[in-house]
């Protein structure tokens, strides 16, 4: 065997420098490609709000996608304080009711402005309701009524967010932990509210919640939308269709009475599209106690079964919003009890009717009412639900 000759001293350097190199220019590729891949996901930005009247921090998050739609939420209550979309014209403008500092939220007299609802969404008689044999009082905010979770419902607390972020579609996720006995609910309720804005313009909502002990549980959310983006202007001219050939009559409390009743040939037929205004002011036993429309569909299709439920038509703006959702039923309300007392952003206040609601739910009153679709919710199982907003031109 030959004797391998000796690699001279200066080659062997110059072969590990060589190495090195190579090492270190992989690594920064490696770098620069994960820089990149951050570089592509839609950012959530976060800031402060405001501070509740004990001090405490309330956390803005800004996502936005790719069209330049924008959705603002605040920990507090779970709010959507904003929601920009673009009219027939690309014009960017915010479609849904609230205030810009914390002041307005705050204060006694808000109408759950774009509010996470819980535990129960609508109203429950009385504030009473029996489960498993014992009987539940609850904190009465509506008259005799128990209205949205109380006093201090899911609209009122402070929400934990995680903000997650993505290539096409970010998302908020929102977690609360409703104790044993708050607001007279029975079992500690552990929520997840997931906000998710898409690349086609929607707003998802889902939402899921477990429980230690047997209780009822009725989600939504509580956004007012005007899509003129003109909040010096009713909705009255806003074309709605909702999906359903039944609604909900309710007593002078606004109560159901228990009848499920049919929408043809009455002022609550929105099968076709139909102006707001049209029928609003018609002479109606149900118009009058409402005040206008604040009644309850139950919704064509099955229940749990992702479907169209309603839409919604500006003809100046060009903005449609369509929705969807797993829910049994959706509240129809016109804003009736706007007074002017509340505030705008850029000056001004919201007058009678400059915003309406659609909120996806189960029935009112269902623990109390045994025809009705059961909300009760038990140890073991998952309330899970969504509903979709879709925001388009026409």
């Amino acid at each position: 065997m030959k004797n391998l000759k000796p690699i001279p001293y200066f080659l062997l350097i110059i072969v590990l420098c060589l190495g090195i190199s190579c090492k270190n220019q992989k690594k920064e590729n490696t770098t620069e490609k994960s820089k990149s891949m951050v570089a592509e996901n839609l950012a959530i930005v976060k800031s402060e709000f405001g501070k509740t009247k004990e001090g405490t921090a309330i956390e803005n998050y800004t996502l936005k996608n790719k069209n330049g739609v924008e959705l603002n939420v605040i920990t507090y209550g779970g709010r959507i304080t904003s929601l920009k979309v673009p009219n027939k014209n690309g014009k960017l403008e915010n479609v849904v009711l609230g205030h810009d500092t914390m002041e307005g939220y705050l204060r006694a007299d808000n109408p759950f402005f774009g509010a996470l609802i819980g535990r129960y969404g609508n109203r429950i008689a009385k504030g009473k309701f029996s489960l498993n044999g014992e009987e539940y009082t609850l904190a009465t905010n509506d008259g005799s009524n128990h209205l949205h979770g109380g006093v201090n419902g899911f609209d009122r607390v402070i929400w934990t967010a995680i903000p997650m972020e993505g290539k096409e579609n970010s998302s908020l996720k929102l977690t609360y932990l409703s104790k044993d006995g708050e607001e007279g609910y029975p079992g500690n309720l552990e929520v997840t509210v997931i906000y998710t804005l898409t690349k086609d313009n929607s707003v998802e909502v889902a939402y899921q919640a477990t429980t230690d002990k047997s209780t009822v549980v009725n989600l939504t959310q509580h956004a007012y939308f005007n899509l003129t983006g003109d909040f010096s202007k009713d909705i009255l001219n806003h074309d709605v269709v909702i999906d359903a050939d039944t609604y909900l009559p309710v007593d002078a409390t606004l109560i159901p009475t228990g009848e499920i009743r049919k929408v043809e040939g009455t002022p609550f037929d929105f099968n076709s599209s139909k102006k707001v205004g049209k029928e609003i002011n018609a002479t109606n036993e149900q118009l009058k106690r409402g005040k206008g429309y604040d009644h309850c569909w139950v919704l064509n299709g099955d229940n749990g079964e992702m479907r169209f439920v309603a839409s919604a038509y500006d003809g100046t703006s060009g903005r449609f919003m369509e929705i969807h959702s797993e829910e049994p039923a959706i509240q129809f309300y016109t804003g009736n009890f706007l007074d002017g007392s509340l505030p705008m952003p850029n000056g001004g206040t919201y007058a009678h009717r400059t915003g309406f609601c659609l909120e996806t739910q189960h029935y009112p009153d269902s623990p109390n009412q045994e025809k009705f679709p059961s909300t009760v919710l038990n140890p073991g199982e998952t309330y899970s639900t969504k509903t979709i907003f879709k925001f388009s031109v026409k």
